[in-house]
């Protein structure tokens, strides 16, 4: 049977049933039933062939497959006990295929170990290798997956992956408009980001109540290192975004309070020509990393 076969609703369903199971809410289990579309995240991931790339959602293992063929290795993650066990099925072909059954999120900031020993000891295998994620989201862990694989040592060379479209125009919005936040910000300031494909629910078993994107975020290490402290920057970004109706100002007097007084955050403030009413979301990504390595300086002759 050909892949393309092995993706159609039709079939989805009979090996659903042929262990007793159907599609888990819980879990974000929506699989893209157009094969053109699974090979157009595989093509945007730009795989190469030393490369090791990280799956969250395996699924039935379509685009593991497609992803196989390409890279050095792949490691990929499933939480369903009883899709894992097909996926198995479907890829036992591929011997640089990593399967795990587990949930990639110990909690809501942070992978689980095994996540990130299974990719590092891929890319131990690998001399010269580079670390990509090319995935099928499930829409409930998206954000936390793309936001904390940031925060790795090894942060990955790109992310190729299929989401919700809100989230998309949350990536790749701009200073001022409705959309912009801690995530954009968090993204931009390291990652060229663009929208591949936007998609309908209509290509996806079973069909998701929103309309969905393809993502390809690549990785500068240029841009990256203007942040400095890569763990500072992201706290500094979610505070600075906590309260995004209210003056810039009194969000940081607020973000600050045990840490700075009031005259020292206005010092700070002043020092980039910021007035009592500018807001967090006015300011570009630059300003920010900026703003960032000030309250850094203060606070750090501070100690």
């Amino acid at each position: 049977m050909s892949r393309n076969e092995r993706q159609t609703i039709s079939y989805l369903k009979k090996r659903f049933d042929q262990v007793g199971m159907a599609p888990d809410s819980r879990h974000g289990q929506n699989f893209l039933v157009d094969l053109n579309l699974v090979r157009m995240i595989a093509d945007s991931a730009d795989v190469q062939a030393s490369d090791v790339v990280l799956e969250v959602g395996t699924g039935m293992g379509s685009l593991t497959a497609m992803l196989a063929e390409k890279a050095a290795r792949v490691v990929t993650i499933e939480i369903d006990e009883h899709l894992h066990q097909l996926a198995r099925e479907e890829l036992e072909q591929y011997e640089n295929v990593e399967l795990l059954q587990l949930d990639a999120l110990r909690n809501k900031n942070n992978f689980d170990d095994q996540v990130m020993e299974a990719v590092e000891s891929a890319l131990g295998k690998v001399p010269g290798g580079r670390f990509r994620l090319a995935a099928n989201l499930p829409y409930n862990i998206a954000t936390p997956v793309i936001s904390n694989l940031l925060l790795w040592p090894v942060p990955p060379a790109s992310m190729t992956v299929t989401i919700q479209k809100e989230l998309a125009d949350r990536i790749v919005a701009a200073p001022g408009t409705r959309d912009y936040g801690s995530l954009s910000v968090w993204i931009q300031c390291q990652c060229r980001a663009s929208i591949v494909r936007l998609m309908p629910p209509s290509v996806f078993w079973p069909r998701p109540r929103v309309d969905s994107a393809i993502v390809h975020m690549e990785l500068d290490p240029v841009l990256r290192q203007r942040m400095g402290d890569t763990h500072y920057f992201h706290q500094f970004v979610r505070t600075m975004f906590f309260h995004r109706r209210k003056f810039l100002r009194s969000v940081a007097i607020s973000g600050f309070r045990d840490q700075l007084s009031k005259p020292e955050v206005d010092e700070v403030l002043q020092a980039m020509g910021l007035g009592p009413d500018a807001r967090t979301e006015q300011l570009p990504v630059e300003e920010l990393i900026r703003l960032g390595e000030l309250f850094r300086a203060k606070l750090a002759g501070k100690s």
